[in-house]
């Protein structure tokens, strides 16, 4: 259990933050399938280190543990392993994470997958196979991560593949990233409607191409929490005006209603969170965070911690991430004495009490209701269980707040 003090900010104080999750994940898979890529500033998070970890052995049984955009990814790249037969499976969580719409997807396109235990979930096992069928279906509005991991190996198939979206797109920003990191390693795509066209790698590059990964915007968030609250400047690292990441909309989200503004020093890829002096807060957030729904539950609490009403809405996806976010937001939110309802998609807040005493957050194994309830400690002290699982994407994030924080003297 981790014990924050009720604190304050210590002013001007810099945080190098690693590699995006999001970007390595993507760039670990393309490694292993394409020659001569070399990556700088790899994401130091668990997700990262285990994707890299199975990526780097030979065993027909591959335990992924809780990493989710591990087991979505290397579902499709262990099916292109033609001959290999590759059993993936994962944590206890991971069993009740649905996965039945990529195999599905993958099955369409003839690999031979199969459930080893509940239809629909893993483990999974997967007989590589060379595919030579060009086109399939997906529904648009599930995990963008499934979408990702086909547009991921649709590069080294002879003759490419073509992805039928069906229904409303969600998370197009994660979509658009996966784009962008292909068509810089020269993998021609098109993005047109509901359609995604990708053209099959012909070309192979001479000399490595190295790709700088850029800091992580979702662990970023974190510190946007902090300066709302705490109203001192705090400098993050590595970070560009013109960011591929979705969660890089916290900086326009936070402007808008907490009066941070982002000032990109562009010579040192350092972004400065300064609060804009005498701001005034909204009446109420109203918000569809549909493009960016990681950086929603920092969000909720820096509205609690602010008592400023808030409705968000585009966070379907929540249900099945490391835990039930909607509900565990609920839950825990209460402990802030902020009121919650929720639907299968939205939160909204309903009134505002006092806190709680002797505040104890659980985690429910997510690393995310770790470190958003964290900057809370500006309004009271705090207990965070089950303290390790930030080690899932941000295993530093407890050393670096030490950096910015300070006890009040009692």
């Amino acid at each position: 259990m981790k014990k924050l003090e009720k604190s304050k900010l210590h002013p001007n104080q810099t945080i190098q933050i690693s590699g995006s999750k999001s970007i390595s994940n993507r760039l670990l898979i393309l490694e292993s399938l394409f020659e001569n890529i070399k990556i700088g500033n790899l994401s130091s998070s668990q997700d990262t280190q285990l994707l890299k970890k199975a990526l780097s052995e030979n065993t027909e049984t591959v335990d992924i543990h809780h990493a989710g955009t591990a087991m979505r990814f290397l579902t499709s790249y262990y099916s292109i392993q033609e001959g290999k037969t590759t059993v993936l499976t994962g944590s206890k969580r991971m069993k009740e994470r649905p996965i039945k719409n990529l195999v599905t997807a993958l099955q369409n396109l003839g690999v031979e997958i199969e459930y080893l235990e509940n239809e629909g979930f893993p483990p999974i096992k997967i007989k590589g196979r060379k595919i030579t069928e060009t086109q399939v279906d997906l529904p648009a509005n599930i995990s963008s991560q499934f979408i990702t991991s086909l547009l991921l190996i649709a590069g080294k198939l002879d003759k490419g593949l073509e992805i039928h979206l069906v229904g409303e797109i969600t998370s197009r920003s994660y979509i658009e990233m996966t784009l962008d990191i292909l068509a810089k390693f020269g993998i021609e795509a098109r993005f047109i409607g509901n359609t995604i066209k990708v053209e099959p790698f012909i070309t192979h590059h001479s000399s490595a191409i190295h790709y700088e990964v850029e800091s992580d915007w979702s662990s970023a968030s974190y510190f946007y929490s902090f300066a709302a609250l705490g109203r001192e400047i705090i400098h993050l690292k590595s970070f560009y005006r013109e960011s591929t990441q979705g969660d890089s909309a916290i900086a326009k989200i936070y402007e808008e209603f907490f009066g941070i503004k982002t000032i990109f020093v562009e010579e040192d890829h350092k972004i400065t969170l300064q609060p804009v002096e005498g701001f005034t807060f909204p009446e109420k957030i109203v918000l569809d965070m549909n493009d960016c729904p990681d950086i929603a539950q920092t969000l909720c609490v820096t509205a609690a911690a602010l008592k400023i009403p808030f409705e968000i809405s585009g966070l379907g996806t929540l249900r099945v991430k490391e835990t039930d976010r909607l509900l565990a937001l609920y839950n825990e939110l209460q402990k802030l004495g902020t009121e919650t309802e929720i639907t299968d998609s939205t939160i909204q807040s309903v009134r505002f009490d006092e806190p709680q005493e002797n505040i104890s957050v659980k985690t429910y194994q997510d690393h995310r209701m770790a470190m958003s309830f964290a900057p809370f400690c500006l309004i009271k002290p705090l207990n965070i269980e089950e303290e390790d699982v930030v080690e899932k994407s941000y295993p530093m994030f407890w050393e670096d707040i030490s950096i910015i924080l300070h006890a009040y003297k009692k």
